[in-house]
């Protein structure tokens, strides 16, 4: 069976590409417990051959995971691994934008700076009831836009494509959008439905596992439903076509 696209080798890359502080501090312990490590005598190339960051521990050739998760400069091999972010003063891509970012990096820091970008553009507002404490909305559940924005990381194409990831942020919603569309045994059809999953970037889905970014494989939009519903929020509405997804998120309504 042919190897998954996320852990070919990248010939162009050498280890000097690849963090190695990040992989022995940062991977390593949340991949393995203390007492492993500490009895492993392994050589810092057969560790990252272990966790698929390189070919082997002979050639040490990165591999796309590796540039993905531990790469100095992750677009010069990978060009479309990042987010574009918009913030758009209206409801229409043509309206102005008032905020953009190209979010990259190594996934870690491409998904902390993306929550921070999300954090700063959302609103809390009150509302006074009946019960002893003021209620507070968000116009957004920040739990559902990680999940959608970690979902469209984790299942995007990063083969023939230098498209980003794109989080389009309008006055009325929110467009998370990725390159590649249904996976394997998921299609247009039953995409979505609950117990359906397939993973185009597995090995990719387990590191995002280890570093935390993900808990449980396959949960993503049934939690980002959960917290839309939870906060007020209209369903969660999927744009589904062959070649790409598009999550569409709209704001609650006032308090």
């Amino acid at each position: 069976m042919d190897r998954p696209f996320d852990v070919l080798p990248l010939p162009s890359a050498t280890l000097a590409d690849l963090d190695r502080v990040r992989f022995e501090h940062d991977y390593l312990p949340a991949a393995f417990a203390p007492d492993v490590l500490q009895a492993n005598d392994r050589s810092i190339e057969q560790r990252l051959a272990v966790t698929r960051m390189i070919d082997t521990a002979e050639s040490a050739v990165p591999t796309v995971l590796g540039v993905l998760v531990l790469g100095n400069a992750t677009r010069e091999f990978l060009a479309g691994a990042y987010i574009q972010f918009l913030r758009i003063a209206g409801r229409d891509l043509g309206d102005p934008v008032v905020d953009e970012m190209a979010v990259e990096g190594p996934v870690s820091n491409l998904l902390r700076r993306i929550d921070d970008k999300l954090e700063s553009h959302n609103r809390t507002a009150g509302r006074i009831t009946a019960a002893p404490r003021e209620e507070r909305r968000s116009l957004y559940p920040i739990t559902a836009l990680q999940q959608l924005v970690r979902n469209a990381v984790m299942h995007r194409t990063y083969e023939a494509t230098h498209a980003p990831v794109r989080v389009y942020w309008y006055d009325d919603r929110i467009e998370i959008g990725n390159p590649g569309g249904p996976f394997g045994v998921v299609g247009i059809e039953n995409f979505g439905q609950p117990g359906v999953a397939d993973y185009r970037n597995p090995n990719l889905a387990e590191a995002m596992r280890v570093l935390g970014f993900v808990q449980r494989f396959g949960f993503g939009l049934a939690i980002a439903r959960r917290a839309l519903a939870e906060n007020g929020n209209p369903p969660l509405e999927l744009n589904v076509q062959l070649s790409h997804v598009t999550a569409i998120v709209r704001a609650a309504p006032h308090p």
